[in-house]
């Protein structure tokens, strides 16, 4: 019983999954943050294009 208790204490397994799933999960939030910021900008550049159709319409 003692050896099976000393071997789950020597096993990194599990420390090694925990960090690699904290690489990930800085990687998405990374991409989550760009990805947004490419969104902003594209909504702002059709909110421009909808008042410049809207203004050579005269809809405005």
């Amino acid at each position: 019983m003692f050896n099976i208790i000393k071997s789950l204490g020597n096993d990194e397994k599990g420390a090694t999954a925990v960090e690699y799933g904290l690489i990930v999960a800085l990687i998405v939030v990374a991409i989550i943050g760009a990805v947004k910021g490419v969104a902003d900008e594209n909504n702002g550049m059709w909110a421009t294009v909808n008042n410049k159709t809207a203004v050579a319409h005269g809809t405005v």
